[in-house]
């Protein structure tokens, strides 16, 4: 597969605590979303940049999962995932330290088992799981087949 490139875009405005900025993806699917301080570190409108990774490996999960399901020739008809990061904040400053993914597939003619073993490797394969494992002290899931 060739090299495949994506981008994204942002911009600040103002000083840390009183600033604002917008983000965008290049092909505009996501358009001029609002972030702040406030929308990252407490309850304030707006997105942040750990919800976007965590909605990047929710995605990337579930299409490695897919494709998995059908390379054994099983095919799914639904993948439901959620990824819960964890943002931890010490002394030294904020780290993402988790990410647990809780994923329901329906997929006929799959036991648990298989359907378990093939979420793991979708887990461990995913590329953003590679990305941010060797940072991460966490990287967990739940898996169920509904």
């Amino acid at each position: 597969m060739p090299e495949i490139t994506r981008m994204g875009r942002a911009e600040w405005s103002g000083d840390l605590r009183g600033g604002h900025g917008r983000t965008s993806t290049a092909r505009g699917t996501v358009s001029d979303l609002s972030y702040s301080v406030g929308s990252r570190f407490e309850n304030a409108r707006g997105t942040n940049p750990e919800e976007l990774v965590a909605a990047a490996h929710a995605s990337c999960f579930s299409m490695m999962l897919s494709k998995i399901l059908s390379d054994q020739r099983k095919w799914p008809t639904r993948i439901s995932t959620e990824a819960k990061l964890t943002l931890r904040q010490d002394n030294n400053g904020a780290k993402i330290t988790g990410v647990h993914l809780v994923a329901e597939a329906s997929v006929e003619g799959m036991d648990a088992e298989t359907f378990r073993r093939a979420a793991e490797q979708a887990k461990e394969q995913c590329p953003v799981s590679t990305l941010l494992k060797p940072g991460l002290e966490k990287l967990s899931l739940e898996a169920r087949l509904v």
